[in-house]
């Protein structure tokens, strides 16, 4: 899927946001290697840190479909701001993509912004680190 049909999912799913308190809407589009997409938006709780993130509700819905192998992910919020993950979603992101799962990151009407996972989140805790 070309990356700009993955950001536009990524912008429809930030419909779905429930942002009472922030009122701000993320969505991610997440690409498994064979193609299909799964998308997340953000999912906010009273309790702060009870909240889900976009990036993670992708994840968590490609992995309960059996999907380890990911190529891409798009983020995106409702400001085109140019969000890229958290440090929280970019460790979950680490624990089943590679340091070369490409971030496409909405910049609103220019040319998106493109890193790495392995740019955004060098010398990541991994199984490896933990032995």
């Amino acid at each position: 899927m070309p990356y700009l049909e993955l950001l536009e999912r990524a912008r429809e799913i930030q419909s779905a946001a429930h942002v009472p308190y922030s009122e701000y809407r993320v969505g991610a589009a997440l690409e498994t290697a064979d193609g299909e997409v799964f998308v997340g938006c953000n999912l906010e709780n009273a309790n702060f840190s009870n909240s889900l993130h976009a990036e993670e509700v992708a994840i968590a819905e490609a992995v309960k479909k059996g999907h380890r192998d990911f190529t891409r992910i798009a983020v995106s919020s409702s400001r085109r701001d140019g969000v890229t993950p958290c440090g929280m979603c970019r460790q979950t992101l680490a624990e089943f993509c590679g340091d070369d799962l490409v971030i496409v990151c909405d910049e609103g009407d220019d040319e998106p912004s493109e890193y790495t996972l392995g740019e955004l989140l060098p010398n990541t805790i991994s199984e490896e680190t933990l032995e």
